[in-house]
């Protein structure tokens, strides 16, 4: 098995070969010279279905010691010497596995990261040759070259203690949600579920943060926005990358402290439909660089949201509609998924094995998760 993984990593480098490159030493650009991704094979002794999945439903930190950590020891320094890519294989008593990626960030998204593991299944279980692999193009470098792009740096640490939860949100409870939302005309428009499940952590984490700090706080969560598709590129439907927009809604309680679901949901529906208008609009590549630096510097870094210490600050990224329940290399599907390294709160949603839910990944402080986990109006909306 560690073989067959080993060997069709190698043949899906072939096409997706800035994965196998670095960073040039000004980090703008990568240099492809077949340097490869680093490839980490562990054991451990125990067995998968008995003693690690049910440690592991109950404690996602578990998970983490399967995860590599040489991605968390990548600086400024040594960039242009560090794989894009970590890969870990851990080989259980039983003969079951464990398969974790680490990337960077700058080069790869969610989007790129997920299809190529995805693509890599498929090409282990079919054995598909290097000729026959094309799932994306590399064109962002010539659509949107390198340049001069100045952020501010009033940024956040990073968080020192964060604990991780699963939670498997209702169909039927969000299924009722929408309809008496838009049947009670709350609503002018049907909203999906991913606009649901957002409103109701968004708004169940201000209520956390008030009974913590005992007051109701401004908040500005990232909603992060694959650009595939979305922009005046045709040649850029599929590319390789970090093609994303870190989309930053804001919260401001002055005269608003009672909002109500229904708010929250039309606040991120607005923000993100004149997010994507002004994606629509833009006419040139520099128009588009511009659009992103200042949404970063005015939300994320700058005093009056990112960089202020009084601001709730999160993030929600969906992605649900990636295939990682689907990723099978020979053997089955994923009985486990994690997300993320835990380093900032962050909801990771995602769809469920049946399709048919949303499950969400919770990267909280603890106080939060403790006060989030015996929310009544929350857990209304969760399977038991």
């Amino acid at each position: 098995m560690v073989q067959q993984l080993e060997e069709s990593l190698s043949r899906i480098l072939t096409h997706v070969y800035p994965v196998a490159g670095r960073f040039d030493e000004n980090k703008c650009s990568i240099i492809c010279q077949d340097q490869g991704v680093t490839l980490i094979k562990a054991k451990v002794n125990c067995r998968m279905d008995d003693e690690f999945l049910q440690q592991a439903h109950n404690n996602l930190d578990f998970v983490m010691k399967f995860w590599p950590h040489d991605i968390k020891d990548v600086n400024a320094i040594n960039l242009f010497v560090t794989p894009i890519m970590f890969v870990q294989i851990t080989i259980f008593q039983c003969g079951a596995i464990a398969l974790s990626t680490s990337t960077s960030h700058p080069a790869i998204d969610g989007w790129t990261n997920f299809t190529f593991i995805y693509e890599w299944s498929k090409v282990c279980k079919l054995g598909i040759p290097s000729e026959k692999i094309n799932f994306m193009s590399f064109d962002l470098a010539n659509i949107f070259g390198p340049r001069d792009i100045t952020f501010s740096d009033q940024a956040k640490p990073l968080e020192k203690k964060l604990i991780a939860k699963n939670q498997i949100m209702d169909e039927v409870s969000l299924s009722k949600l929408r309809d008496k939302l838009t049947n009670s005309k709350a609503l002018c428009f049907t909203p999906s579920r991913v606009e649901m499940v957002t409103a109701i952590l968004w708004r169940v984490q201000l209520r956390a943060s008030r009974a913590i700090t005992g007051k109701m706080k401004p908040s500005v969560m990232s909603f992060p926005l694959n650009l595939r598709g979305k922009l005046k590129y045709p040649e850029a439907i599929n590319p390789f990358g970090n093609f994303i927009i870190d989309i930053p809604i804001t919260y401001d309680p002055k005269g608003t402290t009672n909002m109500e679901l229904q708010d929250f949901i039309i606040l991120i529906r607005e923000t993100m439909q004149k997010t994507l208008d002004d994606c629509g609009e833009t006419s040139s590549t520099d128009e588009v660089i511009e659009m992103v630096a200042n949404l970063y510097n005015k939300n994320y870094e700058g005093k009056e949201w990112g960089a202020n210490d009084d601001v709730e600050e999160f993030t929600c990224s969906s992605l649900t509609r990636f295939h990682m329940q689907e990723a099978n290399f020979g053997w089955g599907y994923p009985n486990l998924m994690h997300f993320g390294s835990r380093n900032n709160q962050v909801f990771w949603l995602y769809s469920t094995q049946c399709g048919n839910s949303i499950g969400v990944q919770m990267d909280l402080k603890e106080k939060y998760m403790d006060f989030i986990q015996h929310d009544q109006e929350f857990l209304a909306f969760t399977k038991v």
